[in-house]
């Protein structure tokens, strides 16, 4: 199948794109950084998801990952960015499958402001692209990770004393890998064929993380 993939230079993105051509599909990746590697089943654009957009024809598989953090520029580039790529290379007889990563802040709102709203915003939009896609039988659904072991997040996984905070409060103990979340991505898009309107969220527990008191 063909697979585009947003943000694909680096962490989840890189990782997914690596799974989608260890398993013999297509890949066609965005991102404002130089391609991660070569594969002669692998292209990539140097480019804006809040600008022009490159003409790509029967994209099968959309993962929507490119996304900022307390930019200044989250709610342009993670929803609006996000909702122009959609609209653009989603909307066609050929799309089997869309998903979007959103965030466990979109459900415990526990992260910066605009951020939150911005992957809160892509859950909703999320659930609106599933009833469209739907009259081709694709489906579409969210991921929702919590801490992931990505570079942006080395400002509290190489800092001990936080880390050692948000261990307290993740009950595994762990954060997951951008390859984890790669294996995730995979069998939500490319596998399940019967879930979609749904956000999935992979956090090591830390949403349901409670103190009892007795």
């Amino acid at each position: 199948m063909k697979i585009l993939i947003t943000g694909a230079s680096g962490g989840i993105g890189s990782a997914a794109a690596k799974k989608f051509l260890a398993e013999g599909h297509e890949v066609v990746g965005f991102d404002l950084l130089p391609a991660p590697f070569t594969d002669r089943h692998y292209t990539h654009f140097v480019c804006d998801v809040t600008g022009d957009l490159p003409s790509v024809e029967n994209v099968e598989i959309l993962v929507n990952n490119a996304g900022v953090q307390d930019s200044g520029k989250d709610i342009e580039v993670n929803l609006k960015g996000t909702i122009r790529v959609t609209e653009k290379y989603a909307m066609q007889p050929n799309i089997k499958s869309v998903l979007f990563l959103a965030s466990a802040s979109a459900s415990t709102g526990a992260e910066f402001p605009e951020y939150t709203a911005s992957k809160g915003g892509l859950v909703s939009y999320m659930k609106n692209v599933a009833l469209r896609v739907a009259q081709w039988g694709a489906t579409a659904n969210s991921l929702s990770p919590g801490g992931v072991t990505t570079a942006l997040n080395r400002r509290v996984t190489e800092d001990k004393k936080k880390w050692a905070q948000i261990m307290a409060l993740t009950p595994l103990k762990k954060w997951a890998t951008p390859e984890e979340i790669a294996e995730w991505i995979y069998f939500v898009s490319a596998v399940n064929r019967s879930m979609t309107a749904q956000d999935v969220l992979i956090d090591n527990g830390e949403s349901a993380n409670a103190t009892f008191i007795w």
